[in-house]
């Protein structure tokens, strides 16, 4: 059987990857700020689990990937779901750091041990959860978009790092719309996934190996839009 980490497993789109995951036969491994919501999808999950309790910016918490690795013996994928994000028009500074720490500082962490356990291996795939917030800045939630941009070229950094190795090491980095989750906020939402239907089509695009995705594919045309609208329109909005 295939085994797969999905970082960030207790709610959301995490969750929903977990169990498709294990509905697809895979042995996956589940991490989770939160134990209690961890054992709940670990009673779900129809094929054998393992589960390690940290949140991504905590000191422990590489060391905690590598030894959830290291249990399962052997790894093919590792998703990285975990994130957090506000609207914060007023700049409160604990929301900014907070955004950072989980979505930049975190979510190196965790990819760092990633690609370094897949470049030891020789193969893998790694899966980072970005955002079409990454293609502009947004006044109401600057940190929340310059973290998931950040996520997004982190990733491609990372593909061509593992090109000019001449390791087989897949990059998928995928940029979901508004899916309907606790990041998912704010007045004047549309085209909102549920978490299992954004789940079920990620998962299509990790079988196809790609290397980017928007989800759902109808967000292809937004991304467009906001990738050759003017400043003085966007701005606007």
């Amino acid at each position: 059987m295939k085994k797969a980490i999905v970082i960030g497993a207790t709610s959301g789109i995490g969750r929903e990857l977990a169990k498709i995951l294990a509905e697809n036969n895979y042995i996956v491994g589940l991490t989770g700020r939160r134990m209690e919501l961890l054992h709940e999808l670990q009673k779900e999950i129809i094929t054998e689990s393992y589960i390690k309790n940290f949140d991504v910016s905590s000191t422990e918490a590489m060391k905690l990937l590598e030894d959830l690795i290291q249990e399962m013996n052997e790894v093919e994928i590792i998703i990285i779901s975990a994130g957090c994000g506000f609207i914060n028009p007023d700049l409160d500074f604990d929301k900014e750091k907070k955004t950072i720490d989980v979505n930049v500082s975190g979510f190196v962490a965790m990819v760092n041990v990633a690609f370094k356990y897949f470049v030891k291996r020789g193969v893998g795939h790694i899966v980072g959860i970005s955002s079409i917030a990454s293609l502009r800045g947004n006044g109401s939630a600057p940190a929340y978009n310059a973290s998931k941009s950040f996520v997004s070229n982190y990733l491609e950094g990372l593909r061509q790092k593992a090109y000019k190795l001449g390791i087989p090491i897949i990059i998928t980095d995928i940029q979901p719309g508004f899916v309907d989750t606790a990041m998912a906020q704010g007045e004047g939402l549309f085209w909102v996934a549920s978490p299992a239907k954004a789940a079920l089509q990620i998962y299509k695009k990790i079988v196809a190996k790609k290397k980017h995705a928007y989800i759902s594919k109808r967000w292809r045309s937004i991304a467009w839009l906001l990738k050759i609208m003017p400043n003085w329109l966007y701005n606007k909005l």
